[in-house]
């Protein structure tokens, strides 16, 4: 997004004041109210509202009514002072911001007194631990549904994805470039029977065509230099009618980020991704971004499932 010089100074005058840093960190993390803010900073009421308002002009900030009173949190509409705001926060880290964390924790475990749990986190449930609420209990709780005959883990990490599916599955075969990355999935694994791994590039596979009923692309793409040719392997190695479930890194701008976990590209689009799908032979069944992480830089998820003609 172009700016002008004028619009350029002025979003970095909204993000030089350290006030107004402090509140961003602590909406990030909290829904919280004037009060609240006030309390937890120890500035005037006054100037918290003041730099709310302005933050909520430049659209890094919203509102929402909890009773009788507003609280604030982080927005996650993407706009010019957002993508400023996302570079910055990726390299800030302060004493204070530390000291302000632990003082919103205290207010609203105080705010909590009197509801429920569930009431207390209504409407951000899934941002908040309790106990046995993971996403790999809920995984786990939901596979006995599948039945998923043979199945090939493309770029399969140390075996989670393998260890998650084995019992619902008549074999899985995990593909892997590092050997290291393998051994830890052999060790995680134990003797499954019906798991076998090999140690292969994504884009050459060493399987006959059509030897598979699931393909697995779990994170797999952001490390693919050429993904249509991978998408392409997987099309050829799937029977008629397999299917293809793919979860990837939507199109982002962190190259810091990229490089931090030696992703080699900056992700895709859905509307890509759907492309390449159709350009490998495949029916799309579905292809949109599914997630969102609640905190900058705010990364993306696309998820498509796909089927072999």
């Amino acid at each position: 997004m172009k700016l002008s010089i004028a619009q350029s100074t002025e979003l970095w005058r909204l993000l030089a004041d350290a006030s107004r840093l402090r509140l961003l960190l602590l909406l990030e993390a909290h829904q919280l109210s004037v009060a609240e803010l006030t309390e937890i900073t120890g500035l005037a009421q006054s100037r918290v509202s003041t730099h709310l308002a302005k933050l909520k002009r430049a659209g890094l900030v919203q509102t929402s009514r909890n009773g009788s009173g507003a609280q604030y949190s982080l927005s996650p509409d993407r706009g010019r002072a957002a993508e400023l705001w996302t570079v910055m926060r990726e390299r800030l880290d302060d004493p204070q911001a530390r000291v302000d964390r632990e003082r919103a924790s205290e207010v609203v475990r105080v705010r909590k007194h009197g509801q429920t749990w569930a009431e207390s986190v209504a409407g951000r449930m899934e941002l908040h631990y309790s106990p046995g609420r993971t996403w790999e209990a809920t995984a786990r709780a939901l596979i006995g549904l599948l039945d998923l005959g043979d199945v090939l883990d493309i770029a399969s990490g140390d075996g989670v994805m393998a260890e998650l599916i084995a019992e619902r599955s008549t074999s899985v075969a995990c593909v892997d470039i590092s050997t290291k990355v393998l051994a830890a999935a052999r060790k995680r694994i134990g003797t499954l029977a019906n798991v076998a791994f090999t140690q292969a590039d994504m884009d050459s596979l060493p399987f006959h065509d059509a030897s598979f009923d699931h393909v697995f692309l779990m994170h797999a793409l952001s490390y693919a230099r050429q993904p249509q040719r991978v998408l392409a392997e997987a099309r050829r190695c799937l029977r008629p009618g397999g299917r293809l479930v793919v979860a990837t890194l939507g199109a982002h701008r962190h190259e810091a980020a990229m490089q931090a976990y030696d992703h080699v590209n900056l992700g895709t689009t859905a509307e890509t991704l759907d492309s390449w799908l159709r350009g490998a032979g495949f029916i799309v069944e579905s292809c949109r971004i599914t997630s969102r992480d609640p905190r900058p830089p705010y990364f993306e998820v696309v998820t498509a499932l796909a089927r072999a003609r």
